[in-house]
């Protein structure tokens, strides 16, 4: 009885450990967060060439990798993608009863609602937010960061903060790019493939297009930029263990960013349309 009790002891006690351990770690991580958000007004003031480089860098790529690897182009490409999905299974469910003149209805819908939001969040985790990560990480375990702060550099500012800044600015017009790449994917493969008449498309697109649901897409996307670059530089300026903890960084920070993501959108579409949908099927 004794052997036994003291064993589950032993696992009681690492169990707390264990939980506490992971609630230190999220309130460093948000404590790191807060101060990210803090220093913003000091990479304004201080480094703003650092900003307009990272908005080039992030939104178009560099060197060979900006003609296909560019965040836009991966941006464009999935949501050209999720729109022809849409076209196709739209309009062929639609037509099981009878109403594929909706398919206009849907491609506003959907695609504003839920899928354009929820495939740019990806892209900018597997794009911008995991290079952050490898770029901060590199720079940890090559002492270049301890070197910074040697030198009275602010790093969590210069290196941190811009990059959160450079996020917000870029996903801006990356969106807008975004959400047209879907619109017309969808829109041509209703029309181009299926046959239907553009006139009825157009008609039924413009109907249910709101304009409040626009902007409240884009409000969407931009918290999601948020939440990528504070998760990303997070693990990034974190990093430890040589070149392989800076790939597990890459891992931990994407796992996560693709969590956050999920629970923002899912937050911010309960209290958006939770109650009512703000939708009327009507004219």
């Amino acid at each position: 009885m004794t052997g036994a009790a003291g064993q589950r002891s032993r696992w009681l006690a690492g169990t707390v450990r264990a939980v506490a351990g992971g609630w230190n770690r999220v309130g460093t991580q948000i404590a790191f967060n807060a101060r990210s958000v803090r220093e913003v007004r000091i990479s304004f003031s201080r480094y703003k060439r650092e900003i307009l480089r990272l908005i080039a860098q992030m939104s178009l790529g560099t060197g060979a990798l900006a003609v296909i690897g560019g965040t836009v182009v991966v941006v464009g490409f999935l949501t050209l993608s999720t729109g022809a999905v849409v076209a196709v299974q739209g309009y062929n469910q639609l037509a099981g009863i009878g109403v594929e003149a909706m398919t206009g209805f849907i491609s506003a819908y959907v695609n504003v609602r839920i899928i354009s939001p929820a495939v740019a969040g990806i892209g900018l985790a597997a794009t911008i937010g995991a290079g952050a990560t490898a770029q901060l990480g590199a720079m940890r375990i090559a002492d270049e960061i301890d070197a910074l702060e040697v030198m009275a550099v602010r790093s969590v500012a210069y290196l941190v903060s811009t990059r959160v800044v450079a996020g917000v600015v870029v996903v801006i017009p990356l969106y807008c790019v975004a959400m047209v790449c879907a619109f017309l994917a969808a829109r041509f493969g209703t029309t181009g493939f299926y046959g239907q008449s553009t006139g009825v498309y157009d008609h039924y697109f413009n109907t249910f297009l709101n304009s409040t649901d626009l902007l409240w897409s884009f409000l969407t996307v931009v918290l999601m930029a948020v939440a990528v670059m504070l998760v990303h530089t997070y693990y990034g300026y974190n990093a430890s263990g040589g070149p392989a903890g800076v790939g597990e960084a890459v891992g931990h920070a994407v796992r996560t960013s693709l969590i956050v993501l999920t629970l923002l959108l899912l937050a911010i579409a309960l209290s958006v349309y939770g109650q009512s949908g703000n939708f009327h099927l009507s004219g």
